[in-house]
């Protein structure tokens, strides 16, 4: 009977230490017997990345921030405890929030991305050239690429269809305002009211919000500014400038971009003939160093890596 006993405390003991290491094996049992984990968390602060916060530069003016990172130890576990050594290319990190967003930052104007942002983003201002619209969208689809096209609410209004076909094709729509104005020759009213008639009509053709102004000819004052944030808008202006409005050839129009590239680079084409022609070969040169987003990727603080 002692016999029976011990070998049944035996079997008992076996089946809890069993059912223990699977539980243990699941949820990564923090342990200095388990080298390989402890030295993962040992390493957290060689890979700790500070988050930043958003910022009016004294240049640059709005600035958005960017996320910090921190490793994830017990998935970054779980990713090397197969080969039960440390890799770093296995890695799993967690992006931290910063504390102050472009949301909580006063009126300004923005011109680009964050500068460590392996991103850029193409601005199409569009008044006319409705010709060229329907082969610059087929060529981002082909190329799998979002841009943000600022449409004049006088344009939306008598080109119903196109402003719905480039919203179907997934891109972000901004405002152009009414019938090209001066935003620098208007009184903060003034701007006010031709951005609400614009915003109006763009409202009633799509389903996504206008989250972005871009002033006709970059031209504004800060009640524009101002304006702008009352309807819940950015303002955006540009770094790169294609000068496609002058007709330049495509080797030019090429040159003027590429040569001037940068992260978080926003990028100002027209619906123009050059422009329509030379995109294909623009984005194929644009993503051998840059991914290209809208400029709500583009603004937003998640990190690449």
């Amino acid at each position: 009977m002692n016999g029976y006993i011990k070998l049944l405390a035996a079997v008992l003991l076996f089946c809890t230490c069993y059912a223990i290491f699977q539980i243990s094996d699941s949820s990564v049992p923090v342990s200095s017997s388990n080298d390989l984990y402890e030295l993962i968390k040992s390493k957290q602060e060689d890979y700790y990345v500070k988050p930043e916060d958003a910022q009016i530069d004294p240049v640059w003016k709005k600035t958005p921030g960017m996320n910090g990172r921190k490793v994830n130890v017990v998935e970054s576990y779980k990713k090397m405890k197969k080969d039960g050594k440390f890799n770093e290319d296995k890695l799993v990190f967690d992006q931290i929030s910063p504390k102050v967003s472009l949301d909580d930052l006063e009126a300004s104007p923005i011109y680009r991305g964050h500068p460590n942002k392996e991103m850029v983003s193409l601005l199409i201002n569009v008044s006319w050239g409705a010709e060229y619209i329907p082969e610059m969208i087929e060529t981002l689809s082909n190329h799998h690429v979002k841009a943000n096209f600022f449409i004049d609410g006088a344009f939306a209004a008598k080109h119903k269809e196109l402003v719905q076909m480039i919203e179907e094709e997934g891109h972000l729509i901004g405002s152009h305002g009414y019938n090209h104005k001066d935003f620098a020759k208007m009184s903060k009213a003034a701007s006010l009211a031709n951005l609400e008639k614009a915003n109006g009509i763009l409202s009633s053709l799509i389903d996504q919000d206008v989250e972005w102004f871009a002033p006709p000819s970059g031209s504004f004052t800060m009640a524009a500014v101002e304006a702008a944030r009352d309807q819940n808008m950015h303002t955006i202006l540009w770094t790169v400038d294609s000068i496609d409005w002058k007709n330049p050839t495509e080797e030019v129009f090429l040159h003027r971009i590429t040569s001037k590239l940068h992260n978080g680079a926003t990028i100002l084409l027209h619906p123009t003939e050059v422009t329509a022609t030379g995109l294909g070969e623009l984005v194929t040169a644009i993503k051998e160093n840059y991914k290209i987003g809208t400029l709500n990727e583009l603004m937003s603080e998640e990190r690449g890596g």
